[in-house]
């Protein structure tokens, strides 16, 4: 990171508790005035925030808050930050601090996906704050034009063997209780392919249990689509009605421990939980809602399933994200490199060739 001084003017004003910022100690990034939002009224990270799906608002909302901690030196949230004083030094300060960040989760280096992300909801906050007029042309334009990072990650997650797949359901199938059930149904959903917060959002309407059509209306980007259960994923939705009944409401709804239905939807991380308790049944190794996306995405590319087609299953807005996807694993790529014919022949294997003509060119 370049140790020089910032040569941005900045604004007078006042500043906040934590203490003057328009100086830093020599050898620090230039760190942003953090001036106290009193009102969601002209608020720029407000306003990005109100462009996204619920799902999409939980996710960028925590991008926005540990960015707005790393450039004030963990004095400002996303709601305190001054976004509309944010400058071209400040943007490539800040993408410098986040490849040198650790995953809260895992204590590696955040991948850079996720840095690109992060990259992206600021860019969407500098445009907020350019449209409120909370900065002029120039200055918006030099703060977004942070780069992204560049380079590939190895993939998170994995895609659960069949094996393990039917022994979740197995544990599913040993709970007598109307949660078994429900807990199956839940397991040949998410194999299926839709989203944790997809899942939960569905409603017994949006089902049509003859094809095993199902409809997402508010998907990923507020963007509807269609997708299709098995025909052993129909059966366990199917035994699941016959508890649950045909009323109208929520899909999936809560049980409780004395395994009586309520009305109530089941929450996002309630399917992370149950999932979990179903990993630890079943003497599976732990796995995510998101690995049975990744295993239904890898086993439709293996039997053999254009790739266009999975984006549209998946609900992806691009194929290279369909792509990441992929946990075929190092067998798909054998059997990929079996079906290529290199034509070289062994010196010490005669073979069939045009004989060297007497007196010609001899070879070196």
């Amino acid at each position: 990171m370049p140790d020089r001084p910032d040569p941005s003017p900045r604004p007078s004003g006042p500043h906040t508790t934590h203490g003057p910022v328009d100086t830093a100690p020599p050898g620090a990034p230039p760190e942003p005035p953090g001036m106290p939002a009193t009102a969601a009224d002209g608020h720029p990270a407000l306003a990005y925030l109100a462009t996204l799906s619920p799902a999409g608002r939980r996710t960028m909302a925590a991008c926005l808050e540990r960015m707005a901690r790393l450039l004030s030196g963990d004095a400002c949230g996303l709601m305190d930050l001054d976004w509309g004083r944010l400058r071209y030094q400040h943007t490539q300060a800040l993408r410098a601090l986040l490849i040198d960040q650790p995953s809260p989760r895992t204590g590696a280096p955040l991948a850079y996906a996720t840095i690109n992300k992060m990259l992206a909801a600021l860019r969407g906050v500098l445009a907020e704050a350019w449209h409120l007029g909370l900065m002029d042309a120039e200055a918006y334009h030099g703060a977004a034009r942070v780069p992204g990072v560049r380079g590939a990650s190895l993939p998170r997650g994995r895609a659960l063997a069949p094996g393990e797949l039917a022994a979740l359901f197995a544990a599913c199938a040993a709970d007598p209780s109307p949660a078994g059930a429900r807990d199956a149904a839940l397991l040949a959903l998410l194999h299926a392919g839709p989203r944790r917060a997809e899942l939960v959002a569905l409603d017994r309407a949006d089902l049509d249990l003859a094809d095993g059509r199902l409809v997402v209306r508010h998907g990923k980007g507020n963007r509807a689509r269609a997708f299709y259960v098995p025909e052993g994923g129909r059966r366990a939705l199917a035994d699941w009605l016959a508890v649950r009944g045909e009323a109208p409401g929520p899909l999936l709804c809560a049980v409780s421990r004395g395994g009586h239905l309520t009305p109530r939807r089941l929450g996002a991380p309630a399917v992370l939980e149950i999932l979990g308790r179903l990993c630890r049944r079943a003497a599976v190794a732990p796995a995510t809602p998101h690995d049975l996306r990744r295993s239904m995405i890898s086993e439709l590319l293996d039997a053999g399933v254009d790739i266009a087609t999975v984006q549209r299953v998946a609900g992806h807005a691009q194929v290279t994200t369909t792509a990441r996807y992929d946990r075929r694993g190092e067998a798909a790529k054998a059997r990929a490199a079996a079906l290529l014919d290199t034509p070289y022949r062994s010196p010490s294997v005669p073979h069939a060739g045009p004989e060297p003509r007497p007196g010609g060119p001899r070879g070196p």
